[in-house]
C-alpha cells in the first residue's frame, strides 16, 4: 500500500507542478481533475495510469493522431434529468449530441488502432458506443437549435395556422394604413413596433378618429400609437395559437427528456470518460513540453535517473532561455543512502528536490524528464523535510519541529522508504545537533531504508565513508572561479569553501584569518584536505577526458597508418615479383644472345640445338608444375601488376608533362634592354661582369680578369647601371 505524505508533497513543491499540467487540459472539469492529483496506492492503478499518459504522448510522434476530445460541460444537464418533470431546452439537448459524438468518435479511433494504443482501447471498452441518443434529438431539433415543424402532427398545425394568420394580420394593417394615411391622420413616419406588434404613428388630434386599442405614444405626446381595430381580433387569435404552440414544444422536450433518462448513466460515463482523456492529454502535453519519458519500471530496490532535470526549474530556465544542468544520481543495495556536501548555492538542495520531485510525480502517474535508460523503483512511503521549518502557530523552533520530523521519521520508516532530508542536523549546537543527526542516521541505515541527504556536517561525511551501503556525494566547485558548476559527483565528499567563499565576497583577509584561530586546527586542516582532493578531482576528470580523446584520434591515426602499410606493403611484393621476373627474362636474353654469337662464330648447329636444349631444361627445372587454372591465375596476377606500374609510370609522365606545360604557357616576361655598365651573367652561369660595350650585335662583358664577346641573347640582366 503506496503512502506518500502531504508535508512531503508540499516540501517538493509537487502542487506547482500540478498547476502547470492543469494549463494544458482544454475543459473546466479536466482543469480541476487534474489539480485533484494524488500519488496512486495501488501499484496496478498507477502502471496502467502511467501506461496511458505513455501512449497518448506516442501519439505526437505517429501519423495517427487521437481525434478532439473537447466537450462543453453537462453537469447541469445530468442534474435535471435526475429530476422528474423536468425538461432540457434545446440548447441542453445538443450538447448531449456533442458529447455523444465526441465520445463515439474516440471509442472507434481506440478500436481501429488498437495496436497502437492497447491500454487506451482496453480504458474505452466501458463507453457503449450508440447513435440513440444522435438520432433522438435530430428527429426534434434542427441545427439552428429550434424544435422542427415535425416533431409533432398537432405543431406542425398549428405552425401553418400561426403562418396563415399572421398573412392576414400583415394584410388588414396594410388595409388601415393606406385608408387613415389618404385621410392625412398619420405622422410622416406612418408606422412603429410596440410589444413586437406593428402599430400605426397617428398625430394626436385624429387619435379619436382612429378605431383601434391605444399601445403607448411619443415622448413630446405628438404621436399616440394605436393598433387597427381590423387587426385587434387577429392579434388575440394568434396568441392563442403561440400559446398553444409553446405548450406542444414544453410537450415535445419533455417527452425527449424522459428518453434521455434512460441514457443518464451512459451520459455520466461519457462526461467522465472525456474528462480522463482530458487529464491524460494534458499529461502528456506536459511530458512533450520538457522531453519527458516512462523510465523502466524495476521490482528490484534500484533507482537511477540519468540526466535528470528538475521540472519546475527546467521549464522557468526554458522560458528566460537559460540553461539547465540535469543530475545523474542513483540508489541501490550496494549504495542505498547518498550524503551530499559541498558549499551552498552549489544545487544540493535543488539536486535533493529533483530525485524527490520526479519520484512523486511518477508515482502520480506523470512522466519524467529523465534519459531513456533510467531506472525507477515504487517506494511505499516518501519522507522529505527540507526548507526552513519553524512553527509559527505551534510555537516551535526550526530544531524542535525538526526533531518532531525525526520522530515521525522514526516511526515509519522501513526497507521500502525513500527519505530526502536538506542540511539534515542543523538548528541546534553544532556538536551536540552533528552527534544527533548521526545517530538518527545510523537508525536509518540499520532498517534498510534508502534516502539522500544534504549536510556541511564533517561527522556525517566520516560515517558515510565507513560505512559499506552508505555513500558521499559532492557538488563540484570551480577551484579558480570559486562558482559552483552543477554536477554532481559521487563518491568523495565535498569542502564547503567557507573561507574562499567568504573571500570572494568581499570579506577582508585579517578578519577570514582571525575566524581560522577561533576554531579547531584540526577541522580547518580537515576542510582543507577535503577541498585539495575535490580540486584534484576535477583536474584528473578534466586530464582523463583529454587523455580519452587524444587516445581515439591516436587510434584513428593508427588505424590509418596500418592500412597505408598493408597497401604499400602489398605494392611492393607485387613490384618484386616483377623485378624478379624481368630480370629472370633479362638473364635468358643475355644467354640466348651468347648463343647466337657463338653459333654466328663457329656455324655448328648441333652445338647450338644442345646448348638451346640444356637451356630449356634449367628453366624448366625451375618451374613448377601447376594446372591450367593455376596459371591463368598468375598470369592475370602478372598482367594486373604490370598494369599497376604503368598506371604509376602513366601517372608520373602526366605530372611531369603538366609541369612542362605549365612551365611553357607561362607568360614571359619582356627582356629588359641591356645597356652599357649594366651588371650580368650568362643564363647557365654565375659569374658576373659589367658589359664594356656592344659590337656588331654582340656584347663585350669585362669580368675583371678577363673580357669575352657574347650573344647579347644570352645574357640576363643582374642589376642596372644607375641614371645619372
Amino acid at each position: 500500500m503506496i503512502n506518500i505524505h502531504e508535508k512531503t508533497l508540499q516540501d517538493l513543491e509537487f502542487y506547482t507542478v500540478l498547476q502547470q499540467v492543469s494549463e494544458y487540459c482544454v475543459t473546466a472539469l479536466g482543469n480541476q481533475e487534474t489539480l485533484t492529483i494524488l500519488p496512486y496506492k495501488d501499484k496496478e492503478e498507477l502502471l496502467r495510469a502511467l501506461q496511458l499518459t505513455n501512449e497518448y504522448l506516442s501519439s505526437y510522434y505517429n501519423d495517427n493522431r487521437i481525434p478532439n476530445h473537447g466537450f462543453d460541460t453537462i453537469t447541469k444537464e445530468l442534474q435535471l434529468l435526475k429530476i422528474e418533470n423536468t425538461y432540457l431546452e434545446t440548447h441542453s439537448l445538443k450538447k448531449l449530441v456533442s458529447i455523444s459524438l465526441t465520445a463515439n468518435e474516440i471509442v472507434k479511433f481506440f478500436k481501429k488502432f488498437e495496436t497502437y494504443y492497447p491500454g487506451l482501447h482496453q480504458h474505452s471498452l466501458r463507453i457503449e458506443v450508440t447513435t440513440a441518443i444522435i438520432e433522438k434529438v435530430d428527429s426534434v431539433v434542427d441545427r439552428f437549435g429550434d424544435v422542427k415543424d415535425n416533431a409533432s402532427a398537432l405543431l406542425q398545425q398549428l405552425r401553418q395556422e400561426i403562418n396563415k394568420l399572421k398573412g392576414k394580420i400583415n394584410s388588414s394593417f396594410t388595409s388601415a394604413l393606406n385608408q387613415y394615411h389618404n385621410l392625412e391622420y398619420l405622422d410622416d413616419i406612418r408606422e412603429s413596433v410596440v410589444d413586437n406588434k406593428r402599430v400605426l404613428a397617428v398625430k394626436a388630434m385624429y387619435r379619436r378618429k382612429v378605431k383601434g386599442a391605444i399601445m403607448g405614444g411619443s415622448k413630446t405626446g405628438s404621436i399616440v400609437y394605436i393598433e387597427p381595430e381590423t387587426t385587434l381580433q387577429h392579434t388575440r387569435e394568434l396568441n392563442n395559437l403561440e400559446y398553444e404552440q409553446s405548450e406542444e414544444v414544453v410537450r415535445i422536450l419533455k417527452e425527449v427528456t424522459n428518453y434521455m433518462r434512460h441514457y443518464l448513466p451512459l451520459l455520466n460515463l461519457y462526461q467522465s470518460f472525456l474528462t480522463e482523456i482530458d487529464v491524460i492529454s494534458a499529461k502528456a502535453k506536459y511530458a512533450k513540453s520538457m522531453n519527458a519519458i516512462l523510465p523502466e519500471i524495476s521490482e528490484k530496490r534500484e533507482l537511477h535517473l540519468r540526466d535528470a532535470y528538475h521540472p519546475i526549474l527546467y521549464l522557468n530556465n526554458l522560458e528566460k532561455k537559460e540553461k539547465t544542468f540535469p543530475q545523474t544520481i542513483g540508489l541501490k543495495e550496494d549504495s542505498r543512502i547518498i550524503v551530499i556536501s559541498g558549499p551552498n548555492a552549489g544545487g544540493k538542495s535543488i539536486t535533493l528536490k529533483t530525485v524527490g520531485l520526479l519520484q512523486v510525480m511518477l508515482q502520480s502517474g506523470l512522466l519524467i524528464p529523465v534519459h531513456e535508460r533510467s531506472k525507477a523503483f515504487l517506494f511505499d512511503r516518501i519522507l522529505s523535510d527540507i526548507g526552513d521549518n519553524q512553527s509559527i502557530e505551534n510555537h516551535l523552533s526550526t530544531y524542535s519541529y525538526r526533531l518532531k520530523q525525526m520522530n515521525y521519521f522514526l516511526k515509519k520508516i522501513n526497507k521500502n522508504t525513500l527519505f530526502l532530508i536538506d542540511e539534515f542536523g542543523t538548528g541546534s549546537d553544532p556538536e551536540l545537533g552533528g552527534a544527533l543527526a548521526e545517530t538518527f542516521l545510523e537508525e536509518f541505515y540499520a532498517r534498510n531504508a534508502y534516502g539522500i541527504i544534504t549536510t556541511h556536517y564533517a561527522n556525517l561525511k566520516m560515517l558515510a565513508n565507513e560505512k559499506d551501503e552508505m555513500i558521499n556525494a559532492n557538488m563540484m566547485f570551480d577551484e579558480r572561479t570559486l562558482e559552483p558548476m552543477y554536477k554532481l559527483a559521487l563518491g568523495q565528499a565535498g569542502s564547503s569553501f567557507t573561507f574562499e567563499v567568504a573571500q570572494k565576497n568581499g570579506i577582508p583577509y585579517s578578519l577570514i584569518n582571525r575566524s581560522k584561530k577561533k576554531i579547531e586546527r584540526s577541522k580547518v586542516r580537515f576542510d582543507a584536505t577535503i577541498a585539495k582532493l575535490q580540486k584534484q578531482r576535477a583536474k584528473l576528470e578534466k586530464t582523463s577526458e583529454s587523455l580519452k580523446v587524444n587516445e581515439k584520434k591516436k587510434q584513428t591515426e593508427a588505424d590509418k597508418l596500418e592500412e597505408i602499410n598493408a597497401k604499400v606493403q602489398k605494392k611492393l611484393e607485387n613490384y618484386q615479383e616483377l623485378y624478379d621476373s624481368n630480370q629472370r627474362l633479362i638473364y635468358l636474353g643475355q644467354k640466348m644472345n651468347d648463343i647466337a654469337e657463338k653459333f654466328f662464330n663457329d656455324k655448328k648447329k648441333k652445338e647450338l640445338m644442345s646448348e638451346l636444349f640444356r637451356l630449356v631444361q634449367i628453366e624448366n627445372s625451375k618451374r613448377k608444375k601447376v594446372t591450367a587454372k593455376q596459371a591463368k591465375a598468375e598470369k592475370a596476377k602478372e598482367t594486373q601488376v604490370k598494369k599497376e606500374a604503368e598506371k604509376t609510370v602513366e601517372v608520373i609522365r602526366k605530372k611531369k608533362k603538366d609541369a612542362k606545360e605549365k612551365e611553357k604557357n607561362k607568360p614571359v616576361a619582356p627582356k629588359p634592354i641591356l645597356r652599357v655598365g649594366d651588371r650580368v651573367r650568362m643564363n647557365d652561369g654565375r659569374a658576373v661582369g659589367t658589359i664594356d660595350k656592344f659590337e656588331k650585335g654582340k656584347a663585350i662583358v669585362n669580368y675583371g680578369m678577363f673580357t669575352t664577346n657574347v650573344n647579347a641573347d644570352l645574357l640576363e640582366l643582374v642589376e642596372a647601371i644607375k641614371k645619372k
